[in-house]
């Protein structure tokens, strides 16, 4: 098969499309052959050379991706080959074929395309994860959601307002304020001319810049808010004000998906399968796609995702759609 290769540590032009190994399952594990993966901030990291594989886990980039299942191996439940699926990974989407643990595979949601199915499973589980499952955000509540047109933050304000919550976001330009506006979003502030924390009081807010804006999160927690870190993008060590944290009753929650045990993304993709993908299936939740590019044209893709401009997800395809 082929596959996209980070030759050495740098900028997208060291992804290569080259010829490897087939992958062959293991127990408990699926073939998919890909029609199609996204590209996710984890994945420049990692070409960055700053953000390994777990172990165990395909050495190329590329966190979900959906395709027909082609082998099946010793103990798995529930999956046959020819089924339409998309899949959380641990790496392994930028590829024709990925192995998969079955528990991190769901069927393809009905009413979407398999395309359109690469760009949900990170997105959504990991806004599952962290949102509803972690922060236990309610109906009625307000989630503060940073990165508002990426695909993390397009996904989190559809959800959170399938659940009856109100939802603000951060975004750095009029454009994309709109456009998230358009999605369902109730408030749309820009970091770039405005203090996020004079604007919103939340209750949960989804960080994805972390020391950057410890203080500001801190400020804008309601209380009994809950913060939930998902991303570094602005630093890793930062100052906490305790005494502000205590005196709102708020938490501050620190988490990651890609690293965690199988056992444990099972329960997230259960989760998504039983309370989103009906939703989907409705029409009530889509994947919010900027571009359909060619795999072996993932470094484009890249250049895409650095340059800031996209709203929600950008797609590699692999094959035609089968």
């Amino acid at each position: 098969m082929r596959a996209i290769v980070i030759t050495k540590p740098g900028g997208p032009e060291v992804l290569e499309w080259r010829e490897v190994p087939d992958p062959r399952p293991e127990r408990g594990e699926v073939v998919i052959d890909v029609t199609a993966s996204a590209v996710n901030r984890a994945d420049v990291i990692q070409r960055l050379g700053f953000y390994d594989p777990p172990p165990g886990a395909s050495p190329y980039p590329g966190l979900e991706c959906s395709g027909v299942i082609s082998e099946v191996g010793p103990d798995v439940v529930g999956f046959e080959v020819g089924d339409r699926v998309c899949a959380l990974l641990g790496g392994g989407g930028y590829a024709e074929r990925v192995a998969v643990p079955w528990q991190q595979v769901m069927p393809a949601p009905e009413g979407l395309s398999l395309t359109e199915a690469a760009g949900l499973p990170e997105t959504v589980c990991t806004v599952w994860s962290n949102v509803f499952m972690t922060a236990r955000l309610r109906r009625g509540e307000t989630l503060l959601a940073h990165g508002g047109a990426s695909g993390i933050g397009t996904t989190a304000i559809q959800l959170a307002k399938a659940f009856g919550s109100r939802v603000a976001v951060t975004v750095g330009s009029q454009e994309k304020a709109e456009r998230c506006l358009e999605l369902g979003a109730d408030e749309a502030i820009n970091y770039r001319t405005e203090d996020f924390a004079e604007k919103v009081q939340a209750d949960v807010i989804l960080d994805i810049m972390g020391a950057k804006y410890l203080p500001g999160n801190i400020r804008a927690l309601k209380t009994g808010g809950r913060l939930v870190v998902i991303g570094l993008q602005g630093g890793t060590k930062g100052e906490l004000d305790l005494h502000a944290l205590t005196r709102k009753r708020a938490a501050v929650h620190g988490t990651t998906l890609r690293s965690r045990p199988t056992d444990e993304k099972g329960v997230i993709v259960r989760g998504v399968v039983d309370n989103v993908w009906p939703l989907v299936s409705a029409g009530a939740i889509k994947p919010v796609v900027y571009a359909v590019v060619p795999m072996a044209e993932a470094a484009r893709a890249h250049e895409m995702l650095d340059s800031g401009e996209h709203v929600g997800k950008i797609l590699l395809l692999a094959r035609p759609e089968p």
